[in-house]
């Protein structure tokens, strides 16, 4: 694959989930569900390793036959000029040109191909990660080896290459509702912790992937004590001053200082990937338990998909990928050992189901 034209786009996976043991962040994609999503669009595991791309433009020439899919932010898709679907599986014969421009909502776009990507790994990840300068950013010019190349598909009974629409992507709400557990110093702000969730919060231009900036009124801190740096999970709602509010994301380092009045859940967390600067949110409170049924429903719902995105490539002579070898054991203190290359199918740990881990 050649990338002829990038404004930010990365190549990353589901995160580094050994990568906080060892005080490194966990990163990965943003909106984890749409980088799921198009990962089984594909027949590809759910955590190898795809594209990212931020609120830009993604040209890339492929060198092999490829079956690619897009999800995420709504974006427009040509291939040679054509245009193309987002959300369902499209055929690129080899040499063909794949454009992708994210629109006018959303953020974040997921460009699976088939087989995935020869990239580096550090702990099992190609997650980048900005503080320690990991990672592959793509650029004109920038050449990643494809690992597999895909057949031409065929329907028996039409053809062609048949696949039908897949589920309605999630819609992006102009105010999203962002659903939170209380946080660990929520007794601290006293009643005026329900400020939290009586008016919106909009999104500052300083937000990046380690976290967002949320201007509007803050609920204040009863407690003058001090906060001692501790472990903070993906997700804390941080209140750093009286004027802003700051969310933790995937980039977030594992420890911080401030008092942690909420969480965005695991759901939530896929929604503040998508919301622009400018744009507003509201947060939802709910219970840890609340939290846990709609991260199983999300699940369920994906495997699901998953499985039946299987059996219509199969039904397309798509043949299924190699089974994965067996992950090798972790060698602690050897960092020269924890970059290696990318397979086809390099085994990622799932996202947990359970809320409020550090990871």
């Amino acid at each position: 694959m050649r990338v002829h034209d990038a404004g930010y786009a990365v190549v990353t996976d589901l995160g580094r989930f050994a990568g906080p043991a060892t005080g490194l962040s966990v990163n990965g994609a943003l909106d984890q569900h749409a980088a799921r999503t198009a990962n089984h669009l594909v027949g590809n595991p759910a955590g190898a390793p795809l594209i990212e791309l931020t609120i830009s433009t993604l040209t890339i020439q492929l060198d092999r036959d490829a079956l690619i899919a897009v999800s995420g932010a709504p974006a427009s898709v040509e291939v040679d000029g054509v245009a193309a679907g987002m959300h369902t599986p499209v055929v690129v014969a080899r040499g063909g040109t794949v454009r992708i421009t994210v629109g006018d909502r959303g953020l974040r776009s997921y460009i699976a191909i088939r087989g995935s990507l020869d990239v580096p790994l550090l702990l099992g990840s190609c997650a980048p990660d900005t503080m320690i300068g990991f990672g592959l950013r793509l650029t004109p010019g920038t050449e990643v080896r494809e690992l597999v190349s895909t057949p031409m598909p065929g329907n028996p009974f039409f053809g062609v290459p048949f696949f039908p629409p897949g589920d309605r992507p999630r819609p992006l709400d102009d105010e999203p509702s962002v659903p939170v557990t209380d946080g660990p110093d929520a007794h601290e702000f006293g009643d005026s912790a329900r400020e939290l969730f009586a008016q919106p919060y909009e999104v500052s231009p300083r937000s990046n992937h380690v976290g967002l900036r949320l201007s509007g009124p803050t609920p204040q801190r009863m407690s003058a004590d001090e906060v001692l740096s501790r472990g903070v999970p993906v997700g804390a709602i941080e209140v750093p001053s009286r004027s802003e509010l700051l969310v933790l994301h995937r980039g977030r380092g594992v420890t911080a200082g401030y008092p942690v009045l909420g969480v965005v859940t695991t759901v939530g967390l896929d929604v503040m990937a998508q919301v622009r600067p400018g744009q507003r949110v509201r947060f939802r409170r709910i219970t840890s338990r609340e939290a846990s049924f709609l991260r199983l429903e999300q699940h369920v719902a994906e495997e699901r998909f998953r499985r039946r995105c299987a059996e219509f490539l199969r039904l397309n002579g798509v043949p299924e990928l190699d089974a994965p070898p067996p992950p090798a054991s972790p060698t602690p203190g050897r960092p020269a050992e924890g970059v290696a290359r990318s397979r086809s199918l390099s085994p990622t740990r799932p996202a947990p189901i359970h809320e409020g881990v550090l990871s």
